[in-house]
């Protein structure tokens, strides 16, 4: 069980260190947002360089962003050690795979809640992550969606079916009440941002976060 933060709701003037306060996350998230795919404006490549010089944790890069193809790569040239784009927005996925796979980063893809998995169950075996959207993609603190908790079965299903070691990322309201559900559905990393960010100690968050989906798993 993975936790990764999401820095959309951190203080933006200090980055550093707000990331600084979240030492037992596995990863650092960072919504790359363009008000194009997505109706909200975050960071770009050189923030995320910035970023990367700025911690040791990997940061994981999830692009929300318009043409997918073109702009992904250069995350990976930022410093950031797992690229997801949108298949919504990705002209070549498998191409685009390979591509940030060749460049040393984890390759992922994530689906709005609206988007089947099945379509892509062919390429799973390109990616190192699934990231199933909890909420619609664009802002963060939103309610969870309990109507993904059937595809983020199925999923699971498919990997394991196809003997797929990528992990299964979900983003979007998760917090103590909803991480054991996705958990227990199949999810392995989960993308935490107001529930952590929010808390009195966000570090203790993070472990009381990893802690319940490990429980949830258990008993799955």
């Amino acid at each position: 069980m993975q936790i990764t933060p999401s820095i959309l709701n951190a203080d933006f003037a200090r980055l550093g260190a707000e990331i600084a306060r979240i030492p037992s996350a596995d990863w650092i998230h960072v919504d790359v947002m363009d008000n194009h795919f997505v109706p909200n404006l975050t960071f770009g490549a050189s923030m995320v360089e910035a970023l990367a010089r700025a911690t040791e944790t990997p940061l994981d890069a999830h692009l929300m962003i318009e043409d997918a193809d073109r702009h992904a790569p250069a995350y990976v040239e930022a410093g950031c050690a797992s690229v997801t784009f949108h298949v919504e927005a990705a002209k070549a996925p498998i191409r685009l795979a390979r591509e940030i796979r060749a460049k040393g980063a984890r390759a992922s893809m994530a689906l709005k809640p609206a988007t089947p998995i099945e379509p892509y169950e062919d390429m799973l075996a390109e990616l190192d992550m699934v990231l199933l959207m909890t909420v619609e993609p664009g802002f963060g603190g939103q309610r969870f969606l309990d109507l993904v908790l059937p595809k983020i079965r199925r999923t699971r299903t498919l990997l394991d079916s196809y003997g797929v070691q990528a992990w299964l990322q979900v983003d979007g309201g998760v917090s103590l009440e909803t991480i054991g559900r996705c958990a227990e559905a199949g999810a392995d990393v989960f993308v935490a941002g107001s529930a952590v960010y929010s808390a009195d100690d966000p570090d203790a968050m993070v472990n009381a976060l990893r802690d319940r989906a490990a429980e949830a798993s258990s008993t799955a």
